[in-house]
């Protein structure tokens, strides 16, 4: 897999140009994002970092396809998805997105394996539930209900459920918000090894700046803008991470 400093133009996963979110709160305007421009490469991982109300979940949901911008473009390969029609949209996302949220969202009376399989058994091109469990950690966990694993397995759970359909893009929002450090880790060495050993690009966003040390490159967002972007030249491993 090439370095983000390989990358050309053929490796350009998204591309983001101008892009504005506004918001009409009755009589009041949110801006959440002002005018941000953004590449994506393929295989990279790349971590969005900021405070609360930077913009970033609004930009990840942009690039998911889950909102659509005020103003500006988005592409994703050759495909313009600001101007893309909502069964477009569902489409892109079935296909091609990923996605892991700081809530779980596992059905509760399905095993790991059968909230897995849901996602299987509509993709044309699946893993089995035992790879993307055995990817996370978790192949001995498979037959248990949500209600008998902690919340990082929970969480390991979502992000095999989000791989099994093999998306070219992983999106994950504030995937460790909800755990411990210890915990935490966990899901980030998940994240880490889906990111490494399948070529996925991965998008996490965080408040966590200590995250942002495993990253490739690390996008910080203030007030709906991108302050800075920097590329690690040493990468930790997640478990030489501490929070």
């Amino acid at each position: 897999m090439p370095s983000p400093s390989c990358t050309t133009e053929r490796d350009l996963v998204f591309r983001a140009r101008g892009v504005t979110k506004v918001y009409d709160m009755g009589e009041v305007q949110v801006h959440a994002l002002r005018g941000v421009d953004l590449d994506l490469f393929a295989g990279e991982l790349v971590v969005l970092l900021g405070p609360s109300g930077s913009g970033k979940s609004t930009l990840l949901n942009i690039l998911g396809g889950l909102d659509t911008a005020s103003e500006g473009e988005v592409s994703y390969h050759d495909r313009i998805l600001t101007s893309a029609s909502e069964r477009e949209l569902t489409e892109y996302r079935r296909v091609h997105v990923g996605f892991v949220f700081q809530f779980y969202n596992l059905i509760p009376s399905l095993t790991a394996r059968e909230n897995v399989a849901i996602v299987t058994e509509i993709a044309p091109d699946p893993m089995t539930p035992e790879e993307s469990l055995e990817l996370v950690g978790l192949g001995d966990r498979m037959d248990h209900f949500p209600a008998q694993l902690s919340g990082g397995q929970q969480q390991r759970v979502a992000i095999a459920r989000a791989i099994a359909k093999r998306p070219a893009v992983l999106l994950c929002d504030e995937p460790t918000g909800a755990l411990d450090s210890t915990t935490g880790i966990l899901v980030l060495e998940a994240l880490e090894r889906v990111n490494r050993e399948l070529g996925t690009t991965t998008a996490i966003i965080t408040h966590n700046a200590d995250i942002a040390a495993m990253a490739d490159r690390v996008v910080r967002l203030v007030d709906g803008r991108i302050a800075e972007t920097t590329t690690n030249t040493h990468k930790k491993a997640p478990q030489e991470l501490h929070w």
